[in-house]
């Protein structure tokens, strides 16, 4: 075997072994909170962005149609 399939091994044989945590800690629930937070204040600053950048080619908008009905 070389030693990347023995490194592979056991590391899968540990992975087998180990118990996995089955309540919530106090670390998980923070993490959750906090990655709650960020989806809202990047959601929030996507659609700021989206509404911003609606306003500018409106206004872009009402000068070149002043420029056409003035031919």
């Amino acid at each position: 075997m070389s030693i990347l399939e023995i490194a592979l091994a056991s590391q899968i044989w540990a992975r087998r072994r180990e118990k996995r945590q089955l309540g919530l800690d106090d670390a998980d629930a923070l993490k959750a909170v906090l990655r709650i937070a960020f989806v809202i204040v990047a959601f929030t600053l996507l659609i700021s962005g989206l509404n911003l950048a609606a306003g500018r080619p409106q206004m872009l908008a009402d000068g070149s149609a002043s420029v056409a009905a003035g031919r």
